[in-house]
């Protein structure tokens, strides 16, 4: 029995640095993979806020009574989506075309934010672009009062 456990103990001599080495392989891809599944998911959360925030802002110019306070309520709206969401508004850009605010024409909201991964410590040389842009028709049987307003 005494021989059983030299044997044992002798075998496991020659394989004492294996395991440090494996980890010293195996540690570094585990974390660029978890450092790269959480911006897949902050890039993913920003493209949804600034879809949002796209369509938020070209139904606010859509509905408003007149296009320079379509366009107010437009950047507003846009701009409070966005923080509602967590974005920093000093990154966001919203720009509008009000393709001339009459009844049956169409306008547009093009959003654009940058994403910053700087504080994940492997991807801190990488900023994102994400963007939306949606159009909303302005109602064909919109009331005469509402426009002159």
């Amino acid at each position: 029995m005494v021989r059983k456990l030299r044997t044992i103990s002798g075998e496991a001599n020659g394989e004492s640095g294996q395991a440090l080495v494996e980890a010293a392989l195996a540690i570094p891809v585990l974390l660029v993979l978890v450092f790269g599944i959480i911006a897949v998911g902050r890039i993913t959360d920003a493209k949804i806020a600034v879809q949002a925030a796209a369509r938020e802002s070209s139904r606010a110019l859509a509905v408003a009574p007149s296009e320079e306070q379509g366009i107010a309520e437009a950047l507003n709206a846009g701009e409070n989506v966005a923080g509602g969401y967590g974005l920093d508004t000093g990154r966001l850009t919203i720009e509008l075309d009000s393709g001339g605010f009459s009844r049956g024409g169409t306008v547009t909201s093009d959003v654009q934010y940058t994403v910053s991964l700087s504080d994940l410590p492997l991807l801190s040389f990488f900023d994102v672009d994400v963007g939306a842009r949606h159009s909303e028709r302005i109602d064909l049987y919109r009331s005469r009062e509402a426009a002159e307003r």
